[in-house]
């Protein structure tokens, strides 16, 4: 059919035939992300959105063709004509996406974006700019991740489709009544056509459908004026305001939790079975994105995420867990999808993550110092805060030689990570800190006490003297990417010849085509088969590492060479591949992006260690 949202016209003799694509699994870093602080899209150059979640980051996903076909759902909206160039960007200091693609007959821009507020929606808004083009959409919607075919049926003017406990809802102005999921359209110069996909629980009535004019003002308003009050260094403004925004947008408002990435699976090696579910809140990256909201001088932000932090953990520090669910979730269930056939054929697809039962003696640090840096951004520590930091302080003095998985979640078996007992004395410092600058009662002594026997056990058993550097664990000879942490947490002063050889010794070690591994995977039982890409946060460790140590050149060619990584709208996976050119695992990843911000802030001079060291 050949319908637009204006007034009819007649039908015109064409050219030539037009000319339809297959759907092709895009690469990783073909893809931009949308979001409402609930939920997030995926949204290829193609046009096509392969990735989508409702209502929350966590939920089955209604399109899951990304790890799959299109038979397991997405939403492809594109030109029936050939390609000849493709454009995109995001419009300012917003989350507004813009495609635009021109063909032979014409060209049309596409804006992408999901309304933040109440509602649970997708919009997406054609305009012909020149010539016509004709254009398909096509929703494909399958819940459960792709397993569940719905029931589709007119509810006014919308187009309702069900299954189990949800609902989605298609609206259009192309044409009157509810809009079909499958429909050839036309555009011609200055035309313009609006579709809208949202989501409501099935048991509801229908809801009315939002007026797209308006939730575009809105949500371009609201992006804007977020952005407007974040503080960055000129140098770097871009690149900031990009991961900020990516950050804000792994938000769930409603708690302030932020997700490590809104997807699952994407792999870490093509083929290989590193996939793992990231639609979760590790206390790592809250205790990150604390410190880099602050330097970011969104500080009510910062408090926001600090107190989902302190009422995720509770009160009793045994119980404290690695990661957490949107709200505080304990059990993160880990189970296969065995009807996926995964990211180009990396298996197994999973949800859940049964990381979140293992010991991790690092997390212990990451609580230390987003409780530090909280109270620091509220100029205050209050009674609950005091009661946690005895709580913590107390605990670490007893279990700080524990062995444990590492920062990594390693699947072998329990080690004494160095990096890990390094975590644990930040805690103590962290502990010992806010006890005496804001004035509460505390075992200060105790806590002073471990801490100086963790230090000197550290630089005894996790020392090699050989090789001046740190070693992954007591006894091992491999190095890890996190000792580098070593620089920032104040363990040692940079100058030290002991931290200066174990930057040294992980730059030459670890380095691989100019990028950072975090470990080699062959040197150590990890629990897991095949190999990885370069882990991108620890390249910008390095960044960070070098301008610490005074190495301001080295760090600046490196940071260049990462930057130059982004896709073409300044997103970021976990991994990136340098022998394919490629990124690798679960995109956008807020991990990556924070160590962006930090490396960016401490190459403009603006040095803020977590803890501030001895």
């Amino acid at each position: 059919m050949e319908q637009v949202h204006t007034e009819p016209r007649a039908s015109r003799t064409r050219m030539k035939p037009v000319v339809i694509e297959s759907f092709k699994t895009p690469l990783i870093e073909d893809h931009a992300l949308i979001g409402n602080l609930k939920t997030a899209a995926l949204v290829a150059k193609d046009g096509t959105i392969d990735w989508l979640c409702m209502p929350r980051f966590d939920s089955d996903a209604c399109f899951a063709a990304l790890l799959g076909t299109e038979d397991h759902g997405c939403w492809r909206l594109f030109p029936r004509a050939e390609v000849k160039l493709t454009r995109r960007r995001y419009l300012g200091d917003t989350l507004m996406l813009e495609t635009e693609w021109t063909t032979d007959t014409g060209v049309v821009r596409l804006v992408d974006f999901m309304p933040v507020g109440d509602s649970n929606h997708v919009v997406r808004r054609l305009e012909c700019t020149q010539g016509y083009v004709p254009m398909r959409s096509s929703v494909v919607v399958r819940f459960g991740y792709g397993q569940v075919l719905p029931l589709v049926e007119q509810q006014g003017e919308q187009t309702a489709i069900f299954a189990g406990p949800d609902a989605l809802y298609l609206a259009s102005d192309l044409e009157e009544g509810p809009p079909p999921t499958f429909v050839d359209f036309e555009l011609e110069e200055g035309d313009r056509v609006t579709f809208s996909l949202g989501h409501a629980p099935m048991h509801a009535a229908v809801p009315v459908p939002l007026t797209p004019a308006r939730a575009e003002r809105e949500t371009t308003h609201f992006w804007k004026q977020w952005s407007a009050g974040l503080n960055v260094p000129a140098g770097y403004r871009e690149l900031l305001m990009r991961s900020f925004i990516t950050l804000k947008a792994c938000t769930y408002a409603a708690t302030g939790g932020i997700v490590a990435a809104p997807t699952t699976s994407l792999p870490e090696g093509i083929g290989g079975e590193r996939n793992w579910d990231y639609r979760f809140c590790w206390l790592r990256d809250a205790s990150l994105s604390v410190l880099a909201l602050q330097r970011g001088g969104q500080d009510e932000e910062a408090q926001h995420l600090g107190q989902w932090m302190r009422r995720a953990v509770a009160g009793e520090p045994a119980q404290f867990q690695i990661m957490y669910g949107l709200c505080g979730e304990r059990r993160l269930t880990e189970l296969s999808l065995d009807w996926l056939p995964g990211y180009e054929g990396s298996l197994p697809v999973r949800t859940g993550n049964d990381a979140y039962s293992q010991y991790q003696l690092d997390v212990l640090g990451e609580i230390g110092i987003g409780m530090y840096w909280t109270a620091r951004a509220r100029g205050r520590a209050d009674a609950h805060t005091a009661d946690t930091c005895r709580r913590l302080g107390d605990y670490v003095c007893e279990n700080w030689r524990r062995r444990d998985r590492g920062i990594w979640e390693m699947r072998g078996p329990d080690r004494e990570f160095t990096a890990s007992r390094i975590s644990a004395w930040a805690a103590l410092d962290c502990c010992v800190r806010l006890a005496r600058e804001y004035g509460f009662d505390a075992p200060t002594a105790r806590w002073a006490a471990s801490q100086a026997e963790i230090h000197a056990e550290v630089c005894e058993k996790g020392y090699d003297a050989k090789r001046n550097t740190f070693t992954q664990y007591y006894g091992s000879q491999d190095l890890d990417a996190s000792l580098l942490f070593i620089t920032k947490v104040g363990f040692l002063p940079p100058d030290d010849p002991r931290c200066v050889g174990t930057v040294e010794a992980v730059a030459k070690e670890l380095m691989q085509d100019g990028l950072l591994l975090r470990y080699r995977p062959r040197d150590m039982n990890d629990g897991l088969r095949g190999t990885e890409g370069a882990f991108l946060a620890c390249s910008f460790w390095l960044v960070s590492a070098y301008c610490y140590i005074g190495r301001r050149s080295e760090a600046e060619a490196l940071f260049q060479r990462l930057v130059a990584l982004c896709n073409d709208v300044g997103l970021l996976a976990e991994e990136y591949d340098p022998v394919a050119r490629r990124q690798l695992g679960n995109f956008p990843q807020a991990f990556s992006h924070l160590a962006l911000i930090q490396a960016a802030f401490d190459l403009a001079g603006e040095h803020v260690l977590n803890t501030g060291g001895q």
